[in-house]
This record gives C-alpha cells, sequence and structure tokens, in this order.
C-alpha cells in the first residue's frame, strides 16, 4: 500500500473542497437554505433566552445533525441521478431512505427545540 507523505497543502486543499461543496449545498439546495433559516432562528432564539451550555450543546447538535444528513441525502440523490438518470424503483428506495434520514434528524431537532425553548417561552 502507497503510503504518501504527510502535506499541509494537501490538508489545506481539503478544506478547500470541503468549503466548496457547503457553499454549492447552500446555494443549490432549496432544503439546505430552509434548514439554515431554521438554524437562523433556533441560534437566535437561543441567545435571546440566554439558554444553559447544556442546553446550547443539545441545540447545536441538532442542528448540525440536521445539516449532516441533508447534505448526505444530496450527495446520494446526485449520485443516483448519475447511476441512473431514468427512473429506477431501487434508485427510489434509495433516495426515499436517504430523505427519511433527514426526517428523523428534523424530528429530533424539532423535538429537542420544544424541550428547551417551550420552558422558556411559556412557563
Amino acid at each position: 500500500m502507497n503510503n504518501p507523505k504527510f502535506s499541509i497543502i494537501d490538508r489545506i486543499k481539503s478544506f478547500k473542497y470541503a468549503f466548496n461543496g457547503l457553499k454549492f449545498f447552500f446555494l443549490n439546495d432549496h432544503n439546505g437554505r430552509v434548514h439554515l433559516l431554521a438554524a437562523i432562528i433556533a441560534i437566535g432564539l437561543s441567545f435571546y433566552l440566554k439558554i444553559s451550555s447544556l442546553e446550547w450543546v443539545a441545540i447545536l447538535s441538532v442542528i448540525s445533525a440536521v445539516f449532516v444528513t441533508e447534505i448526505l441525502n444530496s450527495a446520494i440523490e446526485k449520485l443516483a441521478d448519475v447511476v441512473s438518470p431514468d427512473y429506477h424503483p431501487k434508485i427510489k428506495v434509495v433516495k426515499d431512505l436517504a430523505a427519511a434520514a433527514v426526517l428523523v434528524a428534523a424530528f429530533l431537532a424539532v423535538a429537542v427545540g420544544l424541550l428547551v425553548f417551550i420552558p422558556k417561552l411559556f412557563l
């Protein structure tokens, strides 16, 4: 197995590629922009309500989980469209499963948001 030397330049390039992916995601994915708006609202509300450190961890964790699953969902959809440009029932299952992962993460984010914000807003 080839073991190339560690290169700072290559590590910096890898960050560039990752940031390019984020830029592409937020510019081209409608759901990504919806999740970004929800994240901005949640973070703003978190500052306004002066939530605890543990609550910040919970809010930021679920925001990250939603973004990660949505980005992976988008990547899977793009790859599936290349592999099978025409409708294929097995590709549909793959896309549906990826979308389900986003839905689970979004439900978790809503549940955590309700647990953190409702007592501070209404109790």
